[in-house]
């Protein structure tokens, strides 16, 4: 039961705090999203910092799984499997008319100068990200399919830091085309992949996979 009920507080704080943010997201509104007591909070989490940081955690558990299973499918080579998946999260963020973001990318612009821990626990899961990339990447040097001359870690560093400044470019301009633009030029000119173009066919929705870093 207590398990149930520290589930229920970081789903329903999940959810708010990627819609709204973490300092505009209330302990009391976190409670009454998950119907549990009110004393519940502070019986699991000793603070907020404590319960941004098990969030933290929520976020990359819930990542790994949405895109675990998109990025190890062997069935598929290894760069359609990484284009698919920006395509995925595009398609997600067309639903949610190009708010919320990225969880992990609007929690460090909120709170990495704040908290040290969270700051640290932000790049873990940004660096697990990008360490997924590379794998992917490595599978497509092993390939021959992965252009020459670049290097795995480097390049999934490089794409996951043009991935997250193209999201916030989508949030400013509420249209998906910095997200477009990534995958031309990134997946396209870069990675050597073919890539959809401008104008509605390009923003059709496509397979989707949870937006996280």
């Amino acid at each position: 039961m207590k398990r149930d009920a520290r589930q229920a507080i970081l789903d329903a704080g999940a959810e708010l705090v990627h819609r709204q943010g973490f300092n505009n997201t209330g302990i009391k509104e976190i409670l009454d999203a998950a119907g549990v007591p009110k004393g519940s909070f502070y019986f699991y989490f000793p603070s907020k910092e404590a319960f941004g940081l098990a969030l933290i955690e929520h976020y990359r558990a819930a990542s790994a799984a949405a895109s675990g299973r998109l990025l190890a499918d062997a069935s598929v080579p290894p760069l359609d499997r990484l284009r698919n998946f920006f395509a995925g999260v595009r398609g997600r963020f067309a639903d949610w008319g190009c708010e919320r973001g990225c969880p992990f990318g609007n929690l460090a612009q909120e709170l990495a100068d704040l908290s040290p821990e969270m700051r640290k626990s932000l790049q873990g899961s940004l660096d697990a990200m990008s360490e997924r990339i590379a794998g992917l990447l490595r599978e497509a040097a092993e390939r021959g399919d992965l252009p020459a001359g670049l290097d795995p870690d480097d390049t999934a560093a490089f794409v996951m830091d043009a991935w997250e400044g193209a999201i916030l470019r989508m949030k400013t301009q509420k249209n998906v085309e910095p997200l477009l633009r990534f995958e031309r030029l990134v997946c396209g000119s870069l990675l050597g992949m073919p890539v959809p173009g401008n104008g509605a066919a390009g923003q059709q929705k496509s397979d989707r996979a949870e937006p996280a870093g």
